[in-house]
């Protein structure tokens, strides 16, 4: 298979195959880490949002005040541990004495953990997957608010996850009508309407809420009336 080859790209092949055994030791401690940490924690609400959002943004508010009424109910709440949003979601948590979980990942920008994480659940990542499988597993809600590509990745991540069965039916809630309401639109139009690759069903799984009491409300709801229990989502 070597024939023909560059002997310098040879090397370099030969070089990645070495590095990637001691990756997947990287990934194998990561997920280690991350299963003995969240595996006591109980049942929480994941949230989601924009890591610019400014302390004096009402989305900033609305996610403060959603955590903590989510944590008079019981919930514990889990962040990518940054600011903006994961800093209000960890705050909201923090102020009513909840769960307030930071799961952090290293990036060469934005990223630097908020003082509202509890320390010993105060987690960092290398690998985005890594940081994925710990938000889905242990949350059993998701709340997103407005951001960017990796609000956005994160929530259709979730739910992909639920269209396909990979996880239980868990609740998905958009915060911000202004916001959400054009993309939903478009996938009314044109993934549904236009190219049929969704189910009209599937528009169930993604509500859009602009109170923070309906929100919880939702939650609560939801669980009062399904079977599913309040448990990690899936077994690896």
């Amino acid at each position: 298979m070597s024939e023909g080859i560059p002997p310098r790209l040879m090397k370099q092949w030969t070089q990645l195959k070495g590095e990637n055994a001691w990756t997947m030791f990287k990934v194998i401690a990561e997920f280690v880490d991350g299963f003995e940490s969240l595996n006591r924690i109980g049942p929480c609400i994941s949230i989601f949002g924009s890591a610019r959002t400014k302390p004096n943004s009402p989305h900033y508010q609305k996610a403060v005040s959603i955590a903590q009424k989510l944590t008079e109910s019981g919930f514990g709440i889990i962040t990518g541990g940054g600011p903006g949003i994961m800093e209000a979601g960890n705050k909201g948590a923090s102020i009513q004495g909840g769960i307030s979980v930071g799961l952090n990942i290293d990036l060469p920008f934005e990223q630097s953990h908020n003082p509202f994480i509890d320390y010993d659940k105060n987690l960092s990542h290398r690998y985005f997957f890594v940081r994925k499988v710990m938000f889905v597993k242990y949350a059993q809600g998701f709340v997103v608010l407005p951001g960017g590509f990796g609000t956005l990745d994160e929530a259709f991540e979730v739910l992909t996850l639920i269209q396909t069965k990979k996880i239980s039916r868990v609740p998905v809630i958009l915060v911000g009508s202004e916001f959400w309401t054009g993309l939903k639109e478009w996938i009314i139009e044109v993934m549904l309407e236009k190219e049929k690759n969704i189910n009209k069903i599937d528009l169930e799984l993604i509500p859009i809420m602009d109170d923070p009491d309906e929100v919880v409300q939702y939650i609560n709801d939801f669980y009062a009336q399904a079977d599913e229990q309040l448990s990690p989502n899936y077994t690896l």
